[in-house]
């Protein structure tokens, strides 16, 4: 049986086993990597800063920010708010990627109709 495949993530799990703020998608305190990496010296600098980004990218993390509050540290302890313009940028992105989704739905069932009318015609003007 062959094995799966790796994760494109290796540190998103390790982070999510050690701290809740990353399993509950809590707004991160600024500075973090700072933390994680004094914790968790044997981490890749490249692959968190990935890691981060894809993180702080997601739906559930730009939902905690764009609600607003505080911002958590590894601990759970809060360190410093969200600012109203880190609100504001993250219910832009928000509404940009459901714009985006939407748009993409449209355009897929623009193709799928578009193909049934064509297996139509060719039905009808198949030669018997």
């Amino acid at each position: 049986m062959a094995s799966p495949l790796p994760s494109r993530d290796s540190v998103l799990p390790q982070l999510i086993a050690n701290y809740p703020v990353f399993r509950d998608a809590q707004p991160l305190a600024i500075g973090i990597h700072k933390a994680i990496m004094a914790a968790h010296p044997d981490i890749d600098k490249n692959a968190l800063r990935k890691t981060l980004q894809r993180h702080t990218a997601s739906i559930k993390y730009l939902k905690a920010v764009a609600a607003g509050g505080p911002r958590f540290g590894l601990d759970g302890v809060p360190q410093g708010d969200i600012t109203p313009e880190q609100q504001q940028l993250a219910n832009q992105d928000l509404k940009e990627r459901f714009r985006k989704q939407a748009e993409q739905r449209r355009d897929a069932l623009k193709a799928l109709e578009h193909k049934a009318k064509l297996h139509e015609l060719v039905a009808k003007f198949k030669p018997r």
